[in-house]
C-alpha cells in the first residue's frame, strides 16, 4: 500500500493569527470550549512563561496518521519559530527520511520513525537533538483528516503550482493540477496536491514545498475571513484531530501578542544527500547543514 504523505500546520496558531480584532474574543471563547479536548502533555508541560513574557517561541509541528492499533509515523515535521519583536515566522521542514539518532532508543533511523517508537516525547527529543539541542517550547500534533477538514472550513485555498499533472495517487479522483495559480476548492483536492511525489522531479523536496505553500495559503485565506461562522467551522474541523500542550491562556496570549509574526516569513527545507545504508535509503545531513539549521533557529529566538 502506498505510504500516505501528510500536511501539517499549527492549526490553532493559524486560527489565532487570523482572528480579526472585531471578533477575536468570540473566537477565543469558542477556542476555550475546545481547548480541553486538545490539551495533553505527552511531550512535556510547555514553556508557558515564554508566551506570558512575549518572548520568541519555538514550536514542533507533527503531521501524523493515527489509526486504531497503529500510532503511525510523523511524515511531516516542521520547526516553527515565532518572533513577535521582528514580526517573523520561520518554518524549517525536516524531510521524513532524514537519518538521525532515536533519542531514548540508542539507534539510528529515519527521523519520522521516532514518533512510531516513542510518540511525541521521542519525536520531540530526537528533533531537538538533530537541531543542536534547541528546546521546543510547545508541540502541536495533527492528524491528516484535520487538514482536509480545515481546507474545507476556510472555503478552499489558492496556490501557485509549478508543475502540470493529473492526480494518480491515493485519492485517484482524476484531478487536473494545471501550472500557474490554481484553486484547491476542497480538502480532498488539497490533500491530493500535497501528497503527490512520484510525478515531481524533486520528489520529497517538491512535495514538502507544496505543503508549505498550502500552509501559507491557509494563513492568508484566514486573515481575510470576516465571518464568525467560518471560524466556528474551523474550530469544529480541529476537534479531536489536534493535540497540543498549549493551554487556553497560551492561545489567548498568542492571539493578542504574536499575530504580527506572519508579516515576514522564512521558509526553509533541510538539505542532505541520499544514501543507501544496509539496504535502506536515507537522507544524510552533514554537520555544516545541521549547524546552519541550529543557527537559523537561534537567531530567531534571539540567542
Amino acid at each position: 500500500m502506498k505510504k500516505k504523505i501528510f500536511l501539517t500546520i499549527g492549526c490553532i496558531i493559524v486560527v489565532l493569527f487570523a482572528a480579526g480584532a472585531g471578533y477575536v474574543w468570540h473566537v477565543l471563547n469558542s477556542v476555550k470550549s475546545a481547548a480541553g479536548d486538545m490539551y495533553e502533555t505527552e511531550g512535556g508541560n510547555g514553556n508557558h512563561a515564554a508566551v506570558t513574557d512575549k518572548k520568541p517561541i519555538n514550536l514542533l509541528l507533527l503531521g501524523v496518521d493515527e489509526r486504531k492499533g497503529d500510532r503511525g509515523r510523523s511524515d511531516t515535521i516542521i520547526g516553527m519559530t515565532l518572533n513577535p519583536n521582528t514580526k517573523t515566522m520561520q518554518m524549517i521542514s525536516i524531510p521524513r527520511d532524514t537519518r538521525t539518532e532515536m533519542v531514548g532508543r540508542g539507534t539510528m533511523d529515519k527521523i519520522n520513525a521516532a514518533y512510531a517508537y516513542g510518540g511525541v516525547k521521542m519525536a520531540q527529543d530526537s528533533v531537538q537533538n538533530f537541531t543542536g539541542d534547541i528546546p521546543f517550547d510547545f508541540y502541536i500534533k495533527i492528524n491528516m483528516e484535520g487538514m482536509s477538514d480545515l481546507v474545507d472550513a476556510v472555503g478552499g485555498v489558492t496556490v501557485n503550482n509549478k508543475l502540470d499533472w493529473h492526480d494518480e495517487g491515493y485519492y485517484q479522483k482524476g484531478y487536473h493540477y494545471a501550472r500557474g495559480n490554481i484553486t484547491l476548492d476542497t480538502g480532498a483536492k488539497a490533500m491530493g496536491y500535497v501528497r503527490m511525489r512520484h510525478l515531481d522531479p524533486q520528489g520529497d523536496f517538491g512535495r514538502n514545498q507544496r505543503q508549505r505553500d498550502v500552509i501559507m495559503a491557509i494563513v492568508n485565506k484566514m486573515a481575510s475571513v470576516s465571518s464568525i461562522s467560518r471560524f466556528t467551522n474551523i474550530l469544529d474541523a480541529l476537534g479531536s484531530n489536534v493535540k497540543t500542550n498549549l493551554t487556553y491562556d497560551d492561545m489567548k496570549n498568542i492571539a493578542l501578542n504574536y499575530r504580527d509574526a506572519r508579516e515576514h516569513t522564512i521558509d526553509y527545507e533541510v538539505k542532505g544527500q541520499s544514501q543507501k545504508i544496509n539496504g535502506i535509503y536515507y537522507l544524510v545531513v552533514g554537520s555544516a547543514e545541521k549547524q546552519r539549521v541550529h543557527d537559523m533557529i537561534s537567531e530567531q529566538l534571539g540567542n
